[in-house]
């Protein structure tokens, strides 16, 4: 099969491999769009491995048919239309997945926007949700609301009426935010998120964070009693200099850290049925859908890790396969 190797000076081409071997309690899909994510740039640059004993191949969720299924299992068949996020390989004509992460692929839905759900939906479900233990009509705070998480999250916050408030770096991402249902965007670019907390006398319930760096102490200050900070990257740096534990103390702040590729498998596919039984309907439904900013083909990868290392993408960007 083909997929996409990186050579030592990080340059990305496409080379021939074998296809996966599966267990008896994996599946092989054969892929026709693959999620773009930070982690597979990050991977590229030999700062985020894939964890031990997995494919080294890009890419970490895959949307596609399945080709071929273990023999742990009943209720898949050949030619199912399914979705999934795996530990790694999905930059690839073939990828396999263990069975019970597998996602059917609403009828209504296609191969690129199946790509599109899997990692930011499942993250965003599970620091709202498994972390955080959102509530209903809850203040939450988004920053880079125009990611692809983001623009996850503010859709499942929504879907339980939270007040959602996001941050984003320029007016076009404010304008989409709130088109997907947030209450409020801000501008970081030109007002520190702090002060309009301060001049609305407002603070948060859940914060989710891909900033950290200076963002740690400043959440601190916009967070409620009892509220959660939920931190899953570190764009900002990786170190948050004086943190204030007094007013962590004071406010009996909940700040986690979290991430999902390294998760158990076993964990993994109970946040999958949970997701699965709360959400699922509603893409059938079309009342929450994923946001596709740019669909590219393979063979245009790096012009597709470009627009993601600047910043440009409101929500996802997909990888077709032909």
């Amino acid at each position: 099969m083909r997929y996409i190797a990186i050579n030592e000076q990080q340059q990305l081409s496409f080379d021939e491999v074998e296809k996966p071997e599966i267990g008896d309690d994996e599946c092989l899909i054969k892929v026709r769009a693959i999620g773009v994510n930070r982690a597979d740039i990050l991977q590229k640059q030999g700062s985020y491995p894939p964890p031990p004993g997995e494919s080294t191949i890009l890419g970490i969720e895959a949307c596609g048919e399945l080709v071929a299924i273990g023999d742990q299992q009943s209720s898949w068949n050949i030619g199912d239309k399914v979705f999934a996020i795996v530990p790694g390989g999905a930059y690839a004509q073939y990828v396999k997945v263990k069975t019970e992460h597998l996602i059917q692929l609403p009828e209504n839905l296609t191969y690129a926007q199946g790509a599109a759900i899997a990692e930011v939906f499942l993250t965003a479900y599970q620091c709202l949700f498994t972390i955080a233990n959102l509530q209903p009509k809850a203040k939450v705070l988004i920053h880079a609301g125009a990611s692809g998480v983001g623009t996850a999250a503010i859709q499942l916050a929504k879907h339980l009426n939270c007040q959602v408030t996001v941050t984003v770096g320029n007016e076009d991402k404010a304008a989409a935010c709130k088109a997907l249902g947030a209450d409020e965007a801000i501008n970081y670019q030109q007002t520190d998120f702090v002060d309009w907390a301060k001049q609305k006398a407002q603070s948060f319930d859940v914060i989710l964070d891909v900033v950290a760096g200076e963002y740690v102490n400043k959440n601190i200050s916009v967070c409620a009693l009892d509220g959660h900070i939920v931190m899953l990257s570190m764009l900002g740096g990786r170190f948050a200099e004086n943190v204030d534990v007094a007013k962590m103390l004071v406010k009996r702040v909940n700040i986690h850290a979290t991430t999902l590729r390294s998760r158990s498998n076993e964990y993994k596919t109970q946040l999958i049925n949970a997701f699965i039984q709360d959400f699922y309907q509603c893409f059938e439904l079309a009342s929450i859908s994923p946001v596709i900013y740019k669909q590219y083909s393979w063979q245009e990868v790096d012009v597709a890790h470009h627009v993601m290392l600047n910043n440009e993408n409101i929500g996802k960007i997909v990888l077709t396969i032909d």
